[in-house]
């Protein structure tokens, strides 16, 4: 491990020039991999365990649009693709990957597939952090690890295949084998970490959905929305409120920041945006603190888990959540965002040779 000053504190990291490649197929050998679960993260990750040599079988309800997307990208049913029971059964290292009410539905078949000495494998703490919701307790003789990619599936692929890593939580929460952190470390790069960081089931799962909720999905849209229908009822035009709302965030100002951070964006700004986000930047800040203080009682309570699997149990939450989702996409805004979007010049030269080729 290496010790990395974070902000002043030192953390303990794994990278893959400590843990090799080389060193985490000969921990793997052995092992097979059942990737069970081929929606969100079953397919960065089993692609990427397969391409860096790993013995990898998906489980996967047959029929289903991931099943023929497992099929589209070269697993054979029979030889490499199972159902999720067959898939378990024949894996020595089972990677628990499909949805958290999912986990909870499938949890009877999974256990009773399960040997002494595998190792259960989650890419998120959710279903052993609320056991006693879900239900999903392991038996006792059976390794039950973590390797978190902090990235949606698509990035755990994209990032594989440009040649750079994403970074990813790890956690063993019972080692029944005396070999558990050996096999997450050796799992979480094979499946493309570029470094891995410890954590805990209940500390990632706890990010996790404060983070969602928070910053990355709930907060933004919240606030983009906010910006964007205070410009509208002032006057300024659907395309000039979106630009100054989400196009330059997106197209310039976060790349910015995540090629050097905040305050290089800030830096690299006109005097005038530095100094009214310097000056700003505390208002925004103090006016949701309380807000987060709430999200985050929510989540460590277990309430936001009662609500996933409330919501999740309803026959008909496909249909709600397309209606919820239609809401957002048919708003002025996000249509104003799909007109933004076409006239970008690679969408347009996309659009031109397709017509040419029609």
């Amino acid at each position: 491990m290496a010790q990395i000053d974070f902000g002043g504190v030192l953390e303990d990291v794994v990278t893959s020039e400590e843990f090799t490649l080389e060193k985490a197929r000969d921990v793997l050998k052995d092992e097979t991999v059942a990737v069970i679960g081929y929606g969100v993260q079953g397919p960065g990750q089993a692609l990427n365990m397969k391409d860096n040599g790993i013995r990898v079988i998906v489980g996967q309800r047959k029929g289903g649009d991931s099943w023929n997307r497992a099929v589209a990208d070269g697993f054979v049913p029979g030889k490499n693709l199972f159902s999720p029971g067959e898939a378990a059964e024949q894996g020595t290292l089972i990677q628990y990957l499909v949805s958290d009410a999912g986990q909870v539905a499938l949890w009877p078949e999974i256990r009773g597939s399960l040997n002494k000495g595998d190792a259960l494998y989650f890419s998120h703490g959710f279903a052993i952090t609320y056991k006693d919701q879900t239900g999903v307790v392991p038996p006792p003789d059976v390794d039950v690890i973590l390797v978190a990619p902090k990235g949606s599936g698509r990035t755990v692929r994209s990032n594989f295949l440009a040649g750079s890593g994403i970074n990813s939580s790890y956690a063993v929460f019972q080692d029944a084998t005396g070999r558990a952190l050996e096999r997450t470390l050796a799992t979480g790069i094979a499946i493309g970490s570029g470094y891995l960081f410890p954590t805990t089931f209940e500390k990632e799962v706890t990010s996790d959905l404060v983070g969602e909720r928070g910053v990355l999905m709930g907060c933004l849209a919240g606030v983009m929305e906010a910006q964007y229908t205070l410009l509208r009822r002032h006057g300024h035009s659907p395309s000039e409120a979106f630009n100054e709302t989400v196009e330059e965030l997106t197209q310039s100002l976060i790349r910015l920041v995540a090629e050097n951070g905040m305050d290089w964006m800030f830096a690299n700004c006109s005097t005038t945006a530095q100094r009214g986000a310097l000056d700003w930047k505390g208002r925004f800040r103090d006016a949701v603190a309380p807000v987060f203080d709430q999200l985050y009682q929510s989540v460590t309570s277990g309430e936001e888990a009662r609500i996933v699997l409330d919501a999740n149990s309803h026959p008909d939450y496909r249909k709600g959540l397309e209606k919820e989702l239609a809401e957002i996409r048919n708003s002025e805004m996000w249509r104003a965002g799909a007109a933004v979007r076409a006239l970008r010049p690679e969408n347009r030269n996309r659009a031109q040779a397709q017509g040419e080729n029609s």
